[in-house]
């Protein structure tokens, strides 16, 4: 079964593509879907020419992407929700309030995995976790076990990537610099929870 992960910004062109690339591309040899779509999307647009560039400074295209709206559907098959901001999650939160438990901020979740991981392992194991999707499911469930209990940040913009859309290129540069470290570190605490999995099969 495969794991579904949702990466949602406001007008799909700029933020929620690179991030759903981003962790696609890291997790490419894991069975996981990941998608991206927007809460007032510029339905049918493709990514601007900064964001392309930077993107492909990173490793990855989204050349072929066009913005979607996010839908019930969406949100029911994601396993996963990454907001780009808080305004996203609280949104999603609104239309499909069962999401609330799997849904967050890119950088909110990537902060938690900090936390997260060293209880990754039991959190596993005490979900009867033998798949890797079964795994990646338990360890979002940890995560938001452990959301309250974790310190925020001073800031609590510090939640958010910076919207670059039709802004300047160092705000496009200051954008991809708060997604690319997010995104590995949210692929990297799902691969470990996968491998968990795999282990604890054994």
């Amino acid at each position: 079964m495969t794991f579904h992960i949702l990466s949602v910004c406001t007008g799909n062109v700029c933020r929620s593509p690179i991030a759903e690339r981003l962790i696609a591309e890291a997790m490419r040899s894991e069975d996981v879907a990941v998608e991206s779509a927007g809460i007032g999307a510029l339905v049918g647009s493709g990514v601007p020419e900064p964001a392309l560039r930077l993107a492909e400074d990173h490793g990855v295209t989204v050349t072929q992407h066009t913005a979607r709206q996010v839908d019930m559907d969406m949100l029911r098959r994601a396993d996963l929700v990454l907001g780009m901001a808080r305004e996203h999650r609280r949104h999603l939160a609104e239309m499909m309030p069962a999401v609330t438990r799997r849904a967050f901020t890119l950088r909110e979740f990537a902060r938690l995995t900090d936390a997260s991981e060293v209880h990754l392992p039991n959190a596993v194991a005490e979900a009867g976790a033998t798949t890797a999707t079964a795994a990646m499911k338990a360890a979002v469930a940890l995560a938001a076990s452990l959301r309250g209990t974790i310190a925020p940040p001073a800031d609590v913009s510090e939640f958010d990537v910076v919207d670059p859309y039709r802004q300047s290129d160092d705000v496009y540069r200051r954008s991809m610099s708060e997604i690319v470290p997010a995104a590995d570190r949210v692929a990297h605490y799902l691969i470990s929870a996968a491998r968990s999995a795999s282990h604890s099969a054994q």
